[in-house]
């Protein structure tokens, strides 16, 4: 079972863009400790680039490493943040939606769940979706089936969270084709 968190990585700077079309600069916060990272990192780079962004790269593993990379924020004159997926940003997603509230940057991150922790918004496979998956699957090994013999899954639910609560606090207006899109709105 695989969530496509890397693959998506240019489809959320596109999304930053659409939200934010002035930006200039957007960094990536990425766990440096995360095999993916670098690839994940290039992804969207790439995409950012190719929109005409820059980019910047914040290393982050933990909580006071966090505050470090949201302290560099002003420094580098970063108009959006986009957190690159990993399991240790999706464990301190309070810490983090504290973070951008204090900072007051616009972030695009890849699960739902830290949106409703108060970041602004998500772009990513259903967790829900593909946690029902893993249990189908269960269900099947249960029953006998060898699991070398079941396919990888994909998921086939995405979705676009938006929390329009954090908007109005950062002076963004959403546009009405981004917000008629979003699988959750909080408001």
């Amino acid at each position: 079972m695989t969530f496509i968190g890397s693959q998506l990585g240019p489809k959320r700077v596109e999304l930053l863009r659409e939200l934010l079309p002035k930006a200039g600069v957007v960094s990536l916060l990425v766990n440096p400790n995360n095999a993916n990272a670098e690839p994940n990192v290039a992804d969207a780079q790439m995409a950012a680039h190719r929109l005409g962004l820059r980019t910047n790269v914040l290393p982050a593993s933990n909580e006071q490493e966090l505050d470090m990379a949201f302290a560099k924020l002003g420094q580098l004159k970063t108009d959006a943040l986009l957190v690159i997926p990993d399991p240790v940003f999706l464990n301190l997603r309070e810490q983090i939606g504290a973070l951008e509230a204090r900072y007051a940057i616009p972030t695009i991150h890849y699960s739902q769940e830290n949106v409703v922790a108060g970041g602004l918004l998500s772009y990513g496979a259903s967790f829900k979706a593909m946690y029902h998956q893993a249990g189908v699957y269960a269900g099947r090994i249960l029953g006998g089936a060898k699991p070398a013999d079941l396919p990888v899954v994909q998921p086939t639910k995405f979705e676009l969270a938006i929390n329009l609560k954090i908007a109005k606090s950062l002076g963004i207006t959403v546009p009405p084709a981004l917000l008629a899109r979003a699988d959750e709105v909080i408001e």
